[in-house]
């Protein structure tokens, strides 16, 4: 009977095509706890291989598949060449799904429940502006001078109002300094930006390595080291393992240094 296996998790590498199926990288990790006189397991690297047509039928592209949760189901196989398979284990898939995003959906449920309080506070507002309305017929009555110099001082008011804005924004501040990034970064540049060669994808990191630097981040909420990303193409030429944690921990934005095109 042949070993079943479910993984869940995001890719941790682009999607690579071939002529009747699409495979990328999944990683998970290992228990936290070991039988006693065994080592801890660590992350353990997958390459999942999907057929086209049931790719295709979950609505997944290159880009969302990096940042969408999806759930396999398949058999470990030790057939695939390993220049397709850079990941520890094969993966055939038979099913794949797309799991629901949990922070998308406590957003909706709370804005279902904003949308009512905001419809039963319009009266109150129109209630509000009916009796100002009121009180201010009621003073015109009463004494028309002084409401014609009110006017003059509203416009006055008005007057200067207008004229703010432009101070303001001729006294507008510089933008804040880039925050407490690593040595030597030029630039924040978004995870999704950033294109990663085949040479780097058919590599393995040092696990251990690679967890120092997860433990790094999730110490100081950064990278311990920019990227090096080549100037205006946004490839990636140094960093892999930097790449690799920041797609682990779900930066959005990484440290990077250019590199120029000679």
């Amino acid at each position: 009977m042949p070993h079943k296996i479910t993984l869940t998790g995001s890719a941790t590498g682009p999607l690579r095509e071939y002529d009747r199926y699409v495979a990328f990288d999944m990683r998970e990790k290992g228990s936290p706890s070991a039988p006693k006189g065994l080592k801890k397991s660590t992350f353990i690297s997958y390459t999942v291989f999907v057929a086209k047509k049931a790719f295709n039928k979950t609505g997944l592209t290159k880009k969302s598949i990096m940042h969408e949760k999806i759930l396999i189901q398949g058999e470990p196989t030790l057939d695939i060449p390993i220049d397709e398979c850079p990941g520890e284990i094969g993966v055939i898939c038979f099913q794949i799904t797309v799991l629901p995003n949990k922070n998308d959906k406590e957003k909706n449920e709370s804005d279902a429940k904003k949308e009512p309080k905001q419809e039963a506070s319009k009266p109150s507002e129109a209630q509000k502006n009916t009796e100002s309305t009121k009180q201010e017929e009621e003073q015109a009555s009463v004494s028309q001078p002084v409401a014609n110099e009110q006017k003059k001082k509203a416009e006055t008011v008005q007057a200067e109002v207008k004229e703010t804005p432009v101070q303001e924004e001729k006294t507008t501040p510089e933008k804040k300094p880039m925050p407490n990034q690593p040595k030597g970064t030029q630039d924040l540049l978004s995870f999704d930006d950033i294109i990663v060669p085949e040479a780097f994808l058919k590599t393995r990191p040092n696990p251990e390595k690679t967890q120092k630097v997860i433990d790094f981040v999730k110490r100081t909420g950064r990278l311990d080291e920019p990227l090096t990303i080549e100037k205006g193409s946004n490839v990636l030429k140094d960093g892999y393992r930097r790449y690799i944690v920041a797609k682990t921990v779900k930066l959005y934005k990484v440290p990077v240094v250019y590199e120029y095109q000679k």
